[in-house]
């Protein structure tokens, strides 16, 4: 991943982090009963497939939203609001997950392969990469949706959060 789509993807989930709903874990959760995906990590926080997953932890659509919702005093009508985005994207983020782990499969099936074939690998990294690209304009979709509920006190209560997430 760029340093560049690395920001984006950090910047988009540092910004739902700050909306303490925990929908998306929830709908993880059940997903993960019904379905466990045998995905690959990248690693770290924020890394699908990585500590935290998907819908409830740092890299998720959502973040950290349970941790950081509570440091901004979110009303009952603010997560309500939020959990009702979360619910709207839904399907989207399944079926957009379902592509990266079929795209993350193939690329490393290309890569374990028996014999090296460049082609192939840099075909199916494209691939990923596209998909990749499709969930970080959905995070910011969603991320848009989220920022308009919050007051100008907690955007800039977020921004400071951000920040301070950001030198550790």
């Amino acid at each position: 991943m760029t340093i560049t789509m690395r920001r984006i993807a950090l910047g988009a989930a540092a910004g739902l982090l700050a909306i303490g709903v925990g929908a998306g874990a929830f709908v993880h959760a059940q997903d993960q009963t019904a379905n466990p995906p045998a995905r690959p990590s990248r690693g770290g926080p924020g890394a699908p497939g990585g500590r935290g997953g998907w819908f409830g932890g740092p890299g998720g659509p959502m973040g950290m939203l349970p941790m950081i919702g509570r440091e901004l005093n979110l009303t009952d009508a603010q997560r309500s609001q939020i959990k009702a985005i979360a619910d709207a994207h839904k399907d989207e983020w399944k079926a957009l997950f379902d592509r990266e782990r079929t795209a993350r499969m193939a690329l490393n099936e290309a890569v374990t392969a028996d014999t090296v074939d460049e082609g192939l690998v840099r075909q199916k990294s494209a691939e990923l990469a596209i998909v990749d690209a499709d969930l970080a304009i959905a995070r910011a979709h969603a991320h848009a949706q989220v920022m308009q509920i919050l007051t100008p006190d907690q955007k800039a209560q977020l921004k400071t959060l951000k920040e301070t997430r950001r030198r550790r």
